[in-house]
């Protein structure tokens, strides 16, 4: 469901920038992400991008796991906790992925993709322990909703690899559209949130965009 179509009290003015922040930065607003989540892409394609997302989201601590030990608000700390607790069925999930997909499919250019993921790891690492208040919040925050995008490409890649999709236990999103208000309620914080929520977005199109240049670097058959 759309978020724009899921009712809750309490909207705010945040709320919607965040929304609108997904839809033109997020996963589904890039190309490959959407070939991805269609049943027709080359299996090497779907294990090529689950692959690069374990490099970047499949260890721990991780994101949300970072936030949760940084929230300085009791109420994004509740939030952060049971994400982080969540987010760990994710990650296991993903690594399950990765070994039913097999070796990294072969693509020229191999070390200097290794290093850009690499960066990026470093840099969502320094923004899920920023001691900005909010800042690692708001990342926790992109993550997880930016989540449900990639788990839609995770979905399909399982199904044809026969690895079923465990519930997720994600917040549901009336419960973060509460903390992302409550936090909007500092000007301050709501910058940071914003900001952390941006560079996080930022991170994942970059991804998005690294996969493509792989899909067309590597030959055709």
């Amino acid at each position: 469901m759309p978020l724009d179509t899921v009712p809750f009290a309490g909207t705010s003015r945040t709320w919607g920038a965040l929304q609108a922040l997904l839809e033109s930065d997020g996963t589904a607003a890039h190309p490959l992400a959407n070939r991805l989540a269609t049943t027709l892409v080359p299996l090497r394609d779907l294990a090529d991008s689950i692959h690069f997302l374990c490099m970047l989201h499949g260890r721990h601590p991780g994101v949300i796991d970072h936030a949760s030990a940084h929230s300085a608000n009791n109420a994004a700390g509740e939030w952060t906790a049971a994400a982080a607790e969540a987010f760990a069925v994710e990650r296991a999930y993903l690594v399950r992925l990765v070994a039913a997909a097999g070796p990294l499919p072969s693509t020229p250019g191999q070390a200097a993709c290794d290093i850009a993921v690499e960066g990026q790891r470093h840099a969502l690492d320094m923004l899920a322990q920023s001691d900005r208040n909010g800042c690692a919040a708001g990342a926790a925050i992109a993550l997880a909703l930016d989540w449900t995008s990639i788990r839609g490409i995770l979905h399909i890649a399982g199904e044809r690899l026969g690895v079923t999709a465990p519930p997720t236990l994600l917040p549901p999103i009336a419960e973060t559209a509460t903390i992302v208000s409550a936090l909007a309620r500092d000007p301050a914080v709501e910058r940071a949130m914003m900001f952390g929520a941006r560079q996080l977005l930022a991170q994942h199109y970059g991804l998005w965009g690294l996969l493509e240049a792989r899909v067309s670097a590597r030959p055709e058959f």
